[in-house]
């Protein structure tokens, strides 16, 4: 049923089949069933939330379209959950300034159909169609940022609420600010444990007048990693740079009943401004990969065809799962510096054979963010738990970070203080500073 178990003044879903949409993520990581789950379609309606959860010292997740991989929206006890997807409107689009203002709720694929009229597009790609709101929690990357950045880099300015209730607009809709402290890039990948997003205003980009995507398939992963490394060095005009592997390739061919060559691959995308320069671009992406001992080079020109080249790594995660099916998946989502990706890909390989795991290595390799899948059951997982903390463990070795766009959640907190040493203390502190009664999004990123 329905109730407000004198909760606060919107409806609150207690529905045993609704909690249970709720107590798994995408990798299949168990929580616990929420109190209940709250939706707000406004700014109303979730300082009515707060302020009623502050009240009862009742706890809160923030949630959107509930893509996380790294257990941030998981209960673990009498947590309220506040639903943001219904959240969903486009504010203003400003062709001018190159910005829109969005509610949290919107998804990125419905604000680039929204755009594209102006001209426009939102860049950041993480693949799933999660909310604005929740990349903007994770610091949501994906295959554009070698090009365009991620989200700290495309939010200009946000409206959030405080678990004080003080509802607070951070940052400006300029290009550049010198101007205090940047408390809206604090908010930007904190998870929602420092207060809760109601609003943003992202840049928009010029879609650009030629687009080519490419997928070319390499005898072995050095040789694809070596090649991705030096398109980067050559300044060419990538918009996309991605890595998968073999298996993966195997996965996508069962998946969506290809027939690709099963090797090591890169997918590239080239922007430019004329067809002239595309063709220089491609010769010159001809001209590395052969260097390089590529098998084959497909060049997709039409929409349609880069549609379905983007398909096949876009689904890949889909189609990893449903290669091992009753299984569950530990994502490991590392990011090291770019002397270091052939090193980190080997490390990975390695590790998974001699743990006798099915892994699957993907990742934006134009930005050194490395994603290792690895399927498991009950049976294997002290196997799959080793293998993830010795990734991390290497990651953090060469300099690297133990996550490059999933975030912390409850998966990773213990690498923190590895990561960054005493600064584990200055990020407890501004969470008792924020939140001194640990209402939101409890356990995540920090233990209380």
């Amino acid at each position: 049923m329905t109730t407000s178990f004198d909760g606060p003044p919107i409806p609150i879903d207690t529905r045993a089949a609704v909690l249970d949409q709720f107590v798994a993520d995408e990798t299949g990581r168990s929580g616990s069933r929420p109190r209940g789950v709250a939706h707000a379609t406004g700014l109303d309606d979730v300082l009515a939330v707060v302020a009623w959860a502050r009240d009862s010292r009742t706890p809160l997740i923030p949630r959107g379209a509930g893509t996380s991989l790294e257990g941030h929206l998981l209960a673990r006890g009498d947590e309220l959950v506040l639903d943001l997807s219904r959240a969903d409107s486009i504010l203003d689009i400003s062709p001018a300034d190159f910005t829109a203002t969005v509610q949290p709720g919107v998804t990125r694929t419905r604000l680039n159909a929204a755009a594209a009229e102006f001209g426009l597009q939102f860049t950041v790609d993480p693949g799933a169609d999660a909310t604005l709101g929740g990349m903007a929690a994770t610091n949501a990357s994906g295959t554009t940022s070698v090009r365009y950045g991620g989200m700290r880099a495309n939010v200009v300015a946000l409206q959030a609420v405080f678990a004080d209730g003080r509802v607070m607009r951070l940052g400006r809709a300029v290009r550049k600010s010198s101007s205090g402290y940047d408390l809206k890039s604090l908010l930007i990948g904190s998870a929602g444990t420092l207060a809760i997003i109601t609003e943003l205003t992202v840049r928009l980009h010029p879609i650009p007048e030629c687009l080519a995507s490419v997928r070319i398939s390499f005898p072995d992963v050095t040789a694809a990693v070596d090649a991705a490394v030096e398109m980067l060095g050559l300044a060419l005009p990538v918009s996309r740079l991605e890595f998968v592997d073999a298996a993966s390739m195997a996965a996508v061919n069962d998946f969506r009943g290809t027939r690709y060559a099963e090797m090591p691959a890169l997918f590239v995308d080239l922007e430019t401004a004329s067809a002239a320069a595309a063709n220089a671009n491609e010769r010159e992406i001809h001209r590395i990969v052969r260097a390089h001992g590529a098998t084959a080079v497909t060049v997709a020109r039409t929409h349609t065809e880069r549609h379905a080249l983007w398909e096949d790594r876009h689904t890949l995660f889909f189609a990893l799962k449903a290669r091992s099916p009753g299984h569950r998946f530990l994502v490991t989502d590392t990011a090291v510096p770019c002397s270091r990706i052939a090193d980190a890909v080997g490390t990975a390989t390695r590790l998974g054979v001699e743990l006798g795991l099915d892994i699957s290595v993907a990742g934006h390799i134009g930005d050194g963010n490395v994603h290792v899948v690895v399927p498991y059951t009950e049976s294997n997982l002290p196997a799959a738990l080793r293998f993830s903390d010795a990734v991390v463990r290497h990651a953090l070795a060469v300099g690297g970070t133990a996550s490059g766009e999933h975030g912390i959640g409850l998966a990773k907190k213990k690498y923190l203080r590895d990561e960054h040493g005493a600064a584990v203390e200055i990020m407890t502190g501004l969470k008792h500073a924020l939140d001194p009664h640990g209402l939101l999004n409890p356990g995540k990123i920090l233990d209380a």
